[in-house]
Order: C-alpha cells, then sequence, then structure tokens
C-alpha cells in the first residue's frame, strides 16, 4: 500500500505505517522487514526517504539495523520497574508474571578488597563469599549477577534454592534490606556477560551496582546486576523540591 500525500513529510508517513505494522503484527519482535528496495517499492517512495524513515525508527529504538544483514523490529522490554523501587531481581520478574530461576556458575570465600573493608565495616582476617549466577525468567536468562557478602554475618554461602538473596538475608539474619546505594552504568557488548545472557552483538548491558542495608543501617550485600537492556526498562520519577 503506497503513502497517501498530506501535509507531512513522507517519511514521517512511512514511520507512522511501520509502527502501524508493527503494532498490527506485520511485523514480530526481531522479525527483519523486507529490503530497502522492496519497502521503498511498498510504500512509493524513494530509497532517500525511506533511509531517513528507519534512520529516526533506529533512534527511537524502534528498530534494530545490522550492517549488511538488515533490519530488524527491536523486542519491547519485558520487566518495566520505578529505579527508585529497590525491588530484587526475583520479585522483578514475578512482577512481570514470569518464573524466577536460577543459574549457579560459582561461589568463593576470598580475602576482602580495600572496598569491601570499608563497605563492609570488617578487618582483614575475615573473609567475603562471592557467587556468581545467572537469573532467568521461565528460563531464559535475563540477569547476570555477582553478589558480594561478608562471612561476619554469614556464615554459610547461599545454596542453590536460595533464589533470592533478599530472601536468604531475612532468613539467616531475621532481618530486611531496607535501602541501597545504587550506581548505574549502560555497558555495550561485554566479552564475558553478553554470551552468558545471550545476548545478540548489537544488545546493550544495563549494569546496576548496589550497597545493600539492612533495618540496623549495615551494609549486608553488594550486588553487581547486568541487565538486559532489552528485556529491562527503569523508570525514575523526578520531582522539583
Amino acid at each position: 500500500m503506497k503513502i497517501k500525500t498530506d501535509s507531512r513529510l513522507l517519511y514521517l508517513q512511512v514511520m507512522d505505517r511501520i509502527k502501524q505494522d508493527i503494532e498490527n503484527g506485520v511485523y514480530l519482535p526481531h522479525h527483519k522487514l523486507p529490503s530497502e528496495y522492496e519497502l521503498s517499492k511498498i510504500f512509493g517512495v524513494s530509497r532517500a526517504t525511506l533511509r531517513e524513515a528507519l534512520r529516526v525508527l533506529e533512534e527511537e529504538n524502534i528498530l534494530i539495523r545490522r550492517h549488511g544483514v538488515g533490519t530488524f523490529v527491536k523486542p519491547k522490554p519485558i520487566f518495566r520497574t520505578g529505579i527508585e523501587q529497590l525491588s530484587s531481581v526475583s520479585e522483578m520478574i514475578v512482577e512481570a508474571g514470569k518464573e524466577p530461576g536460577t543459574i549457579f556458575l560459582s561461589s568463593k570465600l576470598l580475602v576482602p578488597t580495600k572496598e569491601d573493608l570499608k563497605n563492609f565495616s570488617i578487618s582483614e582476617d575475615d573473609r567475603i563469599h562471592v557467587v556468581e549466577r545467572i537469573r532467568t525468567a521461565n528460563g531464559e536468562p535475563v540477569v547476570y549477577c555477582v553478589d558480594k557478602l561478608p562471612t561476619n554475618l554469614f556464615k554459610q554461602v547461599p545454596s542453590f534454592e536460595d533464589h533470592s538473596f533478599f530472601s536468604f538475608i531475612n532468613k539467616e539474619t531475621g532481618r530486611n534490606i531496607e535501602y541501597s546505594s545504587a550506581r548505574i552504568e549502560p555497558i555495550g557488548y561485554h566479552d564475558k556477560v553478553s554470551p552468558l545472557l545471550q545476548c545478540e552483538p548489537e544488545v546493550s548491558l544495563l549494569l546496576i551496582e548496589q550497597l545493600h542495608f539492612d533495618d540496623l543501617n549495615r551494609a549486608v550485600l553488594h550486588s553487581y546486576n547486568y541487565f538486559r537492556a532489552d528485556q529491562f526498562s527503569f523508570n525514575v520519577l523526578r520531582k522539583r523540591n
């Protein structure tokens, strides 16, 4: 169906048509669009007009263009939450209607780093549990996690059955995590993490590093969570004073 003439620029009309086709299921997530030649014929526009529409749709995170391969529909994030809301990964997955799971990769007992000594207020004689996991949603890998817990509070490391470390901490200490200090960093392709999460090269990651505190204001957990950016969307509510 060719684009009808109206007062808007042609590339805007092409954009609206492609968005409509995506909404109507003509093109599904990860679906490859027809070639530029085919699309220009379908819409009755020039290749230059079509390329401008595709360029803007890519900037709007609706399409992904892979050089030498083609243009694909970018999937919408499944997991959406406010970044100011402190939730465990398991809670995020459950809220999205998915079943959380865990793939344990490693568990180590290490000498604390200078950062660990400062974060947990421990001595050089103490040790740190370092646990490496992949969190899954309905069996699909979505988050890579590295968690640190001080042995002065936790004599044993979480088991394979302890999917949520928030729940583990409550079970072991009788206290709840009340708040955290967070650092957020966008990351492109990561040589180790991206393959573990089965990411395509163009899929970026979002690292959220958090130091979690219990209701006694003790730091009890230092976590590094690498989220698939195509699966998770974090919103921030900002207010004027």
